[in-house]
């Protein structure tokens, strides 16, 4: 029986099925969401979309070997509501925001399709390995009904890897966001550099592990008071090894630095430092991600 008293929430759990060539996560996310949400007041269906995002970002974030590695997520639109979405994952942290028009979200529809808030758009995801100072990226449309759909079109397009991703949003008793997502996919045989085998009849056991992901619902992915190992438990619970690699808290954060942005507007000549500056003789800076306004004096 779950514990009402009881909550799981945001982190991210990796776990492995080695006779199926299968890797997974899922995660919950609870005040990290809430606070990310809550710094910026954003309308029902924008709300709704950061919150998918947030949930991919660590999902796929979490996936990352180099732990100081970063994944960034940022569609590219065509005269769509959304003008700009941008999230990140690093170390367990997530982010993002989203640009949008208010005009056009009021003429549309209450629960707008993917295609009524992005028109023509696309979305790339990047890799940056802080290790190795390499970079990685991918951009796929925004086709489907999800954002969860495009992600999962950048890998089986894009990485060629067979992959399933779920997510899901509700509401808890007190009025905040709960999301939940979960992320299967097959991995390569043998050694290393060995060629990928693309299509998914070729993989009979990644059949079978998608077909078990697609049972996992919504409610069950948002539900608080099921713990993380108990979902895997009951998707996997008939196969003889599922192995759980890693447990990953996961929080808001922001790389925002008073420092930093005060060192960058220091750079700056006096002469166009005084042409930023408000009447009060500040320079305020915006974080986009945080909501935070930096004010910065013309002599810093």
């Amino acid at each position: 029986m779950n514990d009402p008293n009881m909550t799981d929430l945001d982190r991210a759990l990796a776990f492995a099925i080695p006779a199926r060539s299968a890797r997974g996560r899922i995660v919950r996310l609870g005040t990290a969401l809430d606070e990310v949400l809550a710094a910026h007041a954003y309308p029902p269906a924008i709300e709704k979309l950061l919150a998918e995002a947030l949930t991919l970002a660590a999902l796929i974030g979490s996936t990352l070997k180099d732990a100081s590695g970063q994944l960034t997520m940022q569609t590219r639109t065509d005269n769509g509501v959304v003008q700009l979405l941008v999230c990140d994952y690093r170390g367990g942290e997530v982010r993002g925001y989203i640009e949008y028009d208010a005009d056009k979200l009021a003429e549309a529809p209450a629960e707008p399709s993917l295609f009524a808030l992005f028109g023509a758009g696309y979305l790339a995801i990047t890799f940056d390995m802080a290790s190795s100072n390499e970079r990685y990226q991918g951009i796929v449309p925004l086709d489907g009904d999800t954002l969860s759909e495009a992600a999962q079109s950048y890998f089986t397009q894009s990485e060629q890897i067979p992959t399933m991703i779920r997510t899901g949003m509700a509401k808890g008793p007190d009025g905040r966001c709960i999301s939940g997502g979960l992320f299967l996919q097959h991995l390569p045989e043998g050694e290393d550099g060995r060629e990928r085998l693309h299509t998914k009849l070729d993989h009979p056991e990644w059949e079978h592990v998608a077909t078990l992901g697609n049972t996992m619902g919504a409610d069950e992915l948002t539900d608080a008071t099921l713990p993380l190992e108990t979902l895997v438990w009951r998707l996997f619970n008939e196969e003889e090894d599922v192995r759980i690699l890693a447990d990953i808290p996961i929080v808001r954060g922001c790389r925002c630095d008073p420092d930093y942005i005060e060192g960058v507007i220091s750079k700056f000549p006096i002469e166009e430092r005084r042409l930023m500056a408000d009447e009060t003789g500040f320079i305020v800076v915006d974080c986009a991600f945080c909501a935070k306004k930096f004010p910065v004096p013309v002599e810093a």
